[in-house]
């Protein structure tokens, strides 16, 4: 019920009601919605299927078979002759293959070789193929690049849902620094509403001139229509953020009594799984990208040998026993059989040549891709630490910055009080107090983003949404 729930207030419009009424949507939820009900995410489940079926697929090769060939023929009453073949085939790894089968032939036209005992011909063998084709062949081939395709699947899944939950989280992010910078305009437009009002009794009282109003006024129109600019980039935001929004394949729309969480800070690291993870922890072995590239760099290999083996001559051998009376197990023997060879080599093998070539350079080529993956990886994430490690310093600083602007707001405003002072400086002071604001929001954003990249260059999948 839990979704559902969810899903009707973030559906249904707010009906009045003040902003301590708001529902916050936790990040930790959020995300958790993403990854089970976003169509991305599920699309990424679904390469792990598809990894599961191809396999299924190329195990197929190794199905048993039966093959029933019958033919007759019959013309002005004559009964030319009336066949059947039937055989059946179990295939193994190793290019070898069991056969056992049943020939009858009878009619005024048979060919001689085609006389059989009225209750046909049994026989029981085996096929092989020597040099080309023993140690690897198709099937084997087809098989284990499925097996290692079904591996990589998993890890190209992690990079999937990594990556849509990496973008849900900067729309979140972007969501909170629109939020925070509406909040800001709204509160310093109540302050600047609360002077004019005491500017204008102070007018009318005497007190102060009336040119002063208008200051007042001024400062208020300017807070206003920064209050509306950021209501349309918050509006923005919120319908970026809904992007990411679905509950039970159904788009949700975020309506506006849903606010984000503004202390996300503390609930990021746990969230993302990037918590208590420093730099000399990080290791490259089991990161999904390099995992991905490493099975496709071991099926290029199983490529590339299947190529090389197709250099040796093609040997095909076969040897079956015969007997009429297959339900004696005694009339198997060795002076009752039937056994071929067939042999095939071409004398330049160019095209076996060319396409071993090939293959050779796909290989290398996708070794080149996996190194420099590795070099990109390991760099980028050392880069997104010390990044880190410096938005930690500029946080503190800007904190300490807005501080101290609102500490020379309040004296300034105390001296004004005293007649000390002049709208023109307090006004100033203010303006000085809501950069140093917003750029401490703008300074939050890019740190929780830096978080979001190293959460991406990670490539986690977090188990625990």
């Amino acid at each position: 019920m839990k979704q559902f729930y969810l899903l009707f207030l973030l559906t249904i419009p707010y009906l009045g009601g003040a902003q301590n009424d708001s529902l916050v949507l936790q990040f930790d939820e959020y995300l958790g919605y993403v990854k089970k009900y976003h169509p991305v995410a599920k699309q990424a489940q679904l390469t792990v299927s598809m990894g599961q079926a191809n396999l299924m697929k190329a195990r197929g090769g190794f199905d048993p078979k039966i093959e029933v060939d019958y033919e007759k023929k019959e013309f002005s009453g004559s009964e030319y002759w009336d066949r059947l073949n039937a055989t059946f085939k179990i295939p193994t790894y190793f290019g070898i293959e069991l056969k056992g089968g049943m020939e009858q032939a009878e009619g005024s036209f048979v060919n001689p070789d085609e006389t059989f005992p009225d209750d046909g011909l049994y026989s029981a063998g085996v096929s092989m193929s020597l040099a080309r084709g023993f140690w690897i062949n198709e099937r084997m081939a087809t098989l284990k690049r499925a097996k290692l395709f079904r591996e990589q699947s998993k890890a190209d899944q992690d990079l999937l849902v990594n990556q849509i939950l990496y973008d849900a989280s900067l729309a979140y992010f972007n969501w909170l620094r629109a939020f925070n910078e509406a909040q800001i305009f709204r509160n310093f437009l109540e302050n600047a509403e609360t002077r004019f009002q005491g500017v204008k009794s102070s007018a009318l009282a005497g007190d102060v001139a009336i040119i002063d109003t208008v200051e007042a006024k001024i400062a208020v129109q300017n807070r206003a229509l920064s209050l509306e600019q950021a209501k349309v980039a918050l509006m923005k935001r919120s319908l970026e953020l809904s992007n990411f929004l679905w509950i039970e394949d159904v788009p949700v729309e975020l309506q506006p009594s849903i606010v984000p969480d503004t202390n996300v800070e503390t609930a990021v690291d746990e969230t993302l799984e990037i918590m208590g993870k420093p730099l000399d922890s990080f290791t490259l072995e089991n990161h999904p990208k390099l995992r991905s590239l490493d099975f496709k760099v071991k099926g290029l290999l199983v490529d590339k040998r299947l190529k090389a083996n197709k250099l040796l001559p093609k040997i095909d051998l076969e040897y079956n026993f015969l007997t009429a009376t297959p339900e004696l197990l005694n009339s198997l023997n060795r002076q009752d059989y039937k056994a071929g060879v067939n042999f095939y080599f071409p004398l330049f093998l160019r095209k076996e040549r060319g396409d071993l070539k090939l293959a050779k350079f796909k290989l290398q080529d996708a070794q080149f891709e996996r190194d420099n993956a590795s070099v990109e990886i390991q760099n980028k994430v050392t880069a997104l630490y010390r990044e880190l490690d410096s938005y930690i310093a500029q946080n503190q600083l800007i904190a300490d910055i807005v501080i101290d602007y609102g500490t020379l707001l309040s004296a300034e405003e105390r001296k004004f009080s005293f007649g000390e002072s002049s709208l023109f400086l307090i006004n100033s002071r203010e303006s000085k107090l809501i950069d140093a604001q917003l750029k401490q929001t703008e300074v939050q954003n890019k740190f929780l983003g830096t978080k979001a990249k190293l959460f991406r260059s990670l490539a986690i999948n977090p188990e625990n949404l």
